[in-house]
């Protein structure tokens, strides 16, 4: 005589006991919980002056016989930016308020932008590069130191300063 207990097939069971609760948690939620990110990005305008100083000795060699003008020219500086808001522009001045030799330079090969013709580098700011939207650019740095027979010798010392300004 068999045993009137009931046989279960187990396969059915474990099917029962551990799929069956996927099926019906499908679609629920357990619980969920937020919260707001700002990311904020403030106005940049970076110049930076590459190259370190730059010095100039106008000897007999920069001099032609019979002619006032002595120079020399100097490319080994350049100027990187980089703006990320309206139409901006450049401008470069000197420290000095008096100057004994004019200071020249203009703006060769920029990326982006408009240069200006020679600047003769003056107390008052001037306009160097304008039309830079938002970019980043660069430009090469020509300066050139004029004198004048007549004017003798001595010696400017510049600091110059290039400013991002709104055009």
């Amino acid at each position: 005589m068999g045993s009137l207990r009931p046989r279960f097939n187990r396969p059915i069971l474990l099917g029962i006991f551990f799929i069956l609760p996927l099926f019906l948690a499908k679609g629920q939620t357990y619980g969920s919980a937020s919260h707001t990110i700002t990311v904020t990005v403030s106005t940049i305008t970076n110049v930076t002056v590459t190259g370190g100083a730059v010095s100039f000795t106008i000897t007999g060699a920069n001099a032609v016989a019979g002619q006032n003008t002595m120079s020399a020219t100097n490319q080994a500086t350049s100027l990187q930016w980089g703006i990320n808001s309206s139409t901006k522009k450049v401008t470069v001045q000197t420290n000095l308020t008096t100057q004994l030799f004019a200071l020249k330079l203009v703006a060769l090969n920029p990326t982006v932008g408009t240069a200006a013709s020679q600047v003769t580098i003056t107390h008052t700011a001037q306009d160097f590069l304008t039309n830079l939207g938002r970019s980043t650019g660069s430009c090469t740095l020509q300066y050139t130191a004029v004198a004048l027979a007549s004017q003798g010798t001595g010696t400017d010392s510049h600091t110059i300063t290039f400013t991002i300004a709104t055009q």
